[in-house]
């Protein structure tokens, strides 16, 4: 297992934070692995909704399929699988004066033989988080106060 955390301090209110995080699809504008991320059921964002992701990571693409598993005002949990992973991203937002501070923890659990690579892989997965922490601030910075 590879497991990662950031604390990331924001600009907009938390409100604001946890709604734009809840949909799933929006990790191509501030995860730097993503590649693309594409809601694959209908309706609002929610227990239950579902995302297409597909990252590159040590040059080589491959694809999960996450669905969000806990959506709480300034909590939200993401699963994703695939045959040799399961991803779970646990994003908490709390506010602080006018801004907000995101805790972004992400855990990778590999299966199979995958299981033996875990820890040859820390130092890109540390690399990636460490490029969330830098995006996501100007991302939000670059929206709108509410959204």
């Amino acid at each position: 297992m590879v497991a990662v955390r950031r604390i990331i301090t924001v600009e907009r209110p938390a409100d604001a934070v946890a709604a734009y995080l809840a949909d799933f699809a929006r990790t191509e504008e501030w995860d730097p692995g993503t590649v693309s991320c594409t809601r694959t059921d209908d309706g609002p964002v929610g227990v239950g909704a579902r995302w297409h992701n597909v990252s590159r990571f040590r040059g080589r693409t491959t694809e999960l399929s996450y669905r969000l598993v806990r959506h709480d005002p300034g909590r939200l949990v993401f699963v994703g699988e695939n045959r040799t992973v399961t991803a779970t991203d646990d994003i908490t937002v709390t506010a602080t004066g006018p801004g907000a501070v995101v805790d972004y923890r992400a855990t990778l659990e590999f299966k199979g033989l995958a299981r033996l690579a875990a820890p040859f892989l820390r130092a890109e997965f540390e690399r990636l988080a460490d490029g969330v922490a830098e995006r996501l601030p100007e991302v939000l910075a670059a929206r709108s106060p509410r959204g």
